[in-house]
């Protein structure tokens, strides 16, 4: 495995960092371990709450510095970059600023004469297996809630974004953490699975697909470790009726554009009732011939290069192999380098493999529907479950539909809409556990009971 920092706007290759050493990860997994014996346990919730409050003021001082970091690590627009580093402050503060939520204990109704609660106490240390599309964000859902329990981390950050995880790693250093509690390791994936059975580890999440979280759960769950696990996505966006087209048709472009398409809770199926379907795909195709593909650093950016090369190359094949099988390619299709333009297509029936493939690039695919009941069909007619769009004037129908959905998540009548309070997960193949809200902080942690006599 090489880490390095490839701009995928240019091919260069900018710097290059080595893996760890057996003989580091071994320190790092030490130190993670006494820390979370030591400052874990002895630390108060308002002490861990000060430190976090510091990192997110990191983030926000850095923001010029961390955002260009990732436009030439992963080819996302600038703009996009800046909101992802304030995106990562807000999350860390907002378990800063719950922290007692977090760490308080609940009391218990009990049959008996006497007390019981449960009280939430650290696991000790943990594995993060990050991607590469949010550097910062996916790092701070997974790092804020459990470091203010008292649980410390091993970071393995996506081998593309070696200079974006030092400069999480630095904050948390210059906020004061103490030696252990966070730790950037540049593992390979032999040196992940021997960290994840190592006994002073006591838990992993990963965030990213569907064969990585496959081979980090089957180590897991050989050595009996809890395992969190948010993969792939193809949600549905589904227009059932609507007061103004143009603006539900901006939203379906901003769900499906952002990230450069490379986001796994972005909208990436468009089912459109009858009536509405014509009218949609033609301003829908339209918007995404329109978004201009370019530079990430120049300001009218909309769509930057893909991750990767070899990303580009992946959904061009998927595209061709669509078209091939009988979709029609309404606008878009063809790559330049690793850039992608915004694409649409239609007439995708189940026997083709674009049913029940993930695009992770702008590539929008279109269904014509008849009613609600057909709309439910196709919508969970994928084994992902992440998240999901509502669009429908009838709020009686907007939650029948919500109840249908086989997701972890639905939006009804909004896109872009995640926030630091809202729990972030899904069903089937796009994992388990969640992320974000109070609830993240109940996924690695002992609770407790502690009942008393009478």
């Amino acid at each position: 495995m090489t880490y390095a920092v490839v701009n995928p706007a240019t091919g260069e290759t900018l710097a290059t960092y080595p893996t760890a050493t057996d003989a580091e990860v071994e320190a790092a997994v030490a130190a993670a371990d006494s820390a979370a014996r030591s400052w874990g346990r002895t630390s108060t919730p308002a002490e861990r709450a000060d430190l976090l409050r510091r990192v997110a003021e990191l983030h926000r001082e850095r923001r010029d510095e961390l955002a260009a970091i990732i436009v030439r690590e992963m080819g996302k627009p600038l703009a996009a970059a800046e909101g992802e580093v304030d995106f990562a402050a807000d999350i860390t503060e907002y378990y800063a600023d719950n922290i007692d939520k977090i760490t308080g204990d609940t009391p218990l109704e009990i049959l008996g004469e006497g007390s019981a609660v449960i009280r939430r106490a650290p696991l000790g240390a943990l594995l993060g297996i990050m991607p590469w599309n949010f550097p910062y964000y996916q790092v701070a859902r997974f790092a804020a809630p459990n470091l203010a329990l008292g649980n410390t981390i091993l970071l393995k950050h996506a081998s593309q974004c070696p200079q974006s995880a030092a400069a999480i790693a630095q904050m948390y250093a210059d906020a004061g953490f103490p030696a252990g509690a966070y730790a950037d390791v540049r593992l390979t994936n032999d040196q992940a699975a021997a960290v994840i059975a190592d006994r002073r580890v006591h838990g992993v999440s990963v965030t990213g697909s569907e064969r990585a979280g496959s081979a980090v759960a089957e180590v897991a769950g050989r050595n009996l470790k809890k395992v969190v696990l948010e993969l792939g996505g193809s949600d549905p966006f589904i227009v059932l009726s609507t007061a103004d087209l143009d603006a539900t048709v901006q939203m379906a472009v901003d769900a499906r554009l952002d990230n450069n398409g490379q986001s796994c809770n972005g909208a990436k199926r468009f089912i459109v009732v009858d009536e509405l379907y014509d009218a949609f795909v033609a301003a829908f195709a339209a918007a995404l011939a329109e978004a201009k593909v370019g530079d990430p650093f120049a300001e009218d950016t909309v769509l930057g290069p893909l991750s990767s090369l070899a990303a580009a190359e992946r959904l061009q094949e998927q595209v061709d192999r669509a078209v091939q099988q009988g979709a029609t390619l309404v606008t878009g299709g063809t790559r330049d380098g690793a850039f992608f333009p915004g694409t649409v297509l239609t007439g995708v029936t189940p026997e083709m493999d674009a049913y029940r493939e993930e695009f992770f690039g702008p590539v929008g695919v279109v269904y014509r529907v008849a009613d609600e009941d057909e709309a439910i069909e196709i919508a969970n007619g994928t084994e992902f479950g992440l998240g999901s769009y509502v669009f429908t004037t009838d709020p009686e129908q907007a939650q029948r539909v919500a109840d249908r959905i086989d997701a972890g998540m639905v939006y009804v009548n909004v896109v872009l809409a995640d926030s630091p309070e809202l729990p972030f997960g899904g069903i089937k193949r796009s994992g388990t556990g969640r992320e974000l809200g109070l609830l993240a902080a109940d996924e690695f942690v002992n609770k407790k009971l502690v009942r008393v006599a009478g």
